[in-house]
């Protein structure tokens, strides 16, 4: 059993670092962004105050569809649209792994909000990551209206389906590409 996970681990692993490797088609493109659209309008209808930080970020990170999965160990994957000055300027790739109590499945949308240029020239330099310390807000009506930036970003997260159990240690890791 220990060696299956350790397997598991290793394929996991393989698997959320190649995937940024394979590109994207200019189809796949155009969706991720027709769905970025569609998780921003989403994200500003759960919580009408959002709207206002939209506008007044210095940039955002929208991943419209995540995917997380595991039994011991999970890993989630998803792709974005990167904004700004509210115009697009990248795409990125999405990436976690975790070990520990955790079990499900579950699909949810997530928006990352840059304050400075330098905050979103960190990401844009694929050397930003989440650690299991950082936390996300989920969006609901009114919950932006307190949530402040902390070092420089701030996460809100749309649950869109699914069941996960979890009381596990892991991070979140990005990687952009320019347009």
């Amino acid at each position: 059993m220990k060696n299956l996970n350790i397997i598991w681990v290793i394929a996991m692993a393989f698997v959320l670092n190649i995937t940024p490797m394979l590109g994207q088609t200019k189809a796949k493109k155009n969706k991720i962004t027709a769905d970025s659209n569609i998780a921003k309008a989403e994200f500003i209808e759960k919580d009408a105050l959002m709207k206002g930080i939209f506008e007044k970020a210095y940039g955002y990170v929208i991943f419209p569809n995540v995917g997380k999965g595991g039994f011991g160990i999970g890993g989630a994957a998803g792709n974005g649209t990167v904004y700004e000055n509210n115009k697009i300027v990248g795409m990125a790739k999405l990436t976690q792994l975790s070990i520990g109590f955790q079990a499900g499945a579950q699909v949810y949308r997530e928006v990352i909000f840059f304050e400075s240029k330098k905050d979103l020239d960190r990401f844009k330099e694929s050397r930003f990551e989440f650690s299991a310390q950082a936390s996300a807000v989920a969006a609901t009506e009114g919950a932006s209206a307190n949530v402040k930036y902390a070092d420089g970003v701030m996460v809100f997260t749309i649950l869109k389906g699914g069941l996960m159990y979890e009381a596990a240690v892991g991070g979140q890791k990005f990687k952009f590409n320019r347009l």
